[in-house]
């Protein structure tokens, strides 16, 4: 990458960085997958194939972060990290909306972390 391309962009560069490496490659294949899938049943057995392993995906990442809590995760204690999981886990149901359980459970676990930092 050009020096001078860096220099110029000010204290931008890292957030142009993360941009050019980190969002538009993936964004690339995103848009692919949008335009590829136009003509797929939802129902199809590749869709739920892909759903039952972004499920699992998740799944794995909420496990980690409850059993194995890295850095400021870590002092809240296992309580205050199952109980947003609870919390998600019911949205969800209560939605049937994946992103609603997740936004529950992040929104709960943030609250509970507050509360902690201030009862502290």
């Amino acid at each position: 990458m050009n020096p001078d391309l860096l220099a110029g962009a000010g204290a931008w560069w890292p957030y142009l960085l993360v941009i050019l490496f980190g969002f538009l490659p993936s964004e690339i294949w995103r848009v692919l997958a949008v335009f590829l899938s136009r003509g797929l049943n939802e129902e199809s057995e590749i869709l739920q194939w892909v759903r039952a392993v972004a499920i699992t995906l998740l799944a794995g990442v909420i496990a980690k972060l409850l059993f194995t809590p890295p850095g400021a995760l870590a002092i809240v204690p296992i309580a205050g990290r199952v109980a947003p999981i609870v919390i998600g886990v019911a949205a969800y149901f209560a939605t049937r909306r994946a992103i609603v359980g997740v936004l529950a459970g992040e929104a709960a676990l943030i609250a509970i972390a507050w509360w902690l930092q201030d009862a502290s």
